[in-house]
């Protein structure tokens, strides 16, 4: 019995520990990001940038209307589509237009390392579907790097485009995924019909 209490006096003081610790860690989130807000201000252009990144990463969605605001004035684009970013992680869905049009611009680099920080391809099928042909292959490299199972039956069909570009994107990306995933398009091929039904819902 006495063991047994000791025991969770000891659970109770880690449990204590590890949630004043997650506060902490809250706490230091929201002050990088009330930080990063008021950044937004600066004269630095990459300081802005750098700051709308934060916010970004952070998805602190109650500096979205300031978010707001300054991307309405800003007037460097890279600036913009940071801010574009920030507004997407906010939960403003669609600020991604912008993003994924933005592949096809001089500002391409910065919006493919967005886009490669996704953690569901399924947003990004969308725009596969409808971009020009540059901006296919652009989205096809990205969702190699973020794609899932799903994401190959999404894909295959360029694999036989007419465009040799767009073939070579959508059959690489296919095999980064299956190696990403320990796949090969045999066993693939082998999984039951009802798992890869469930892969391509929403």
């Amino acid at each position: 019995m006495k063991k047994s209490f000791c025991l969770f006096i000891l659970l109770a003081i880690g449990a204590s520990i590890a949630g004043a610790q997650t506060a902490q860690t809250d706490a230091s989130a929201n002050d990088d990001a009330a930080v990063a807000a008021r950044k937004l201000a600066s004269h630095d252009p990459l300081v802005r940038q750098g700051a709308a990144e934060v916010l970004a990463r952070a998805g602190a969605t109650e500096h979205r209307r300031v978010v707001e605001g300054y991307r309405l004035q800003e007037k460097n684009s890279r600036v913009r589509l940071a801010l574009e970013w920030a507004l997407y992680r906010m939960g403003k869905s669609e600020s991604l237009f912008t993003i994924v049009r933005a592949l096809d611009s001089s500002r391409d680099d910065q919006a493919a390392s967005y886009l490669n920080t996704l953690e569901d391809p399924k947003p990004l099928y969308f725009f596969l579907e409808r971009m020009n042909g540059n901006t296919q292959i652009k989205l096809l490299d990205i969702l190699a790097r973020v794609g899932d199972a799903g994401t190959l039956d999404k894909i295959k069909p360029y694999s036989n485009s007419f465009d040799s570009k767009i073939a070579e994107a959508a059959q690489r990306a296919a095999r980064e995924i299956e190696q990403r995933l320990g796949e090969t398009p045999a066993n693939r091929s082998t999984r039951p019909r009802k798992a890869i039904a469930s892969e391509n819902t929403g």
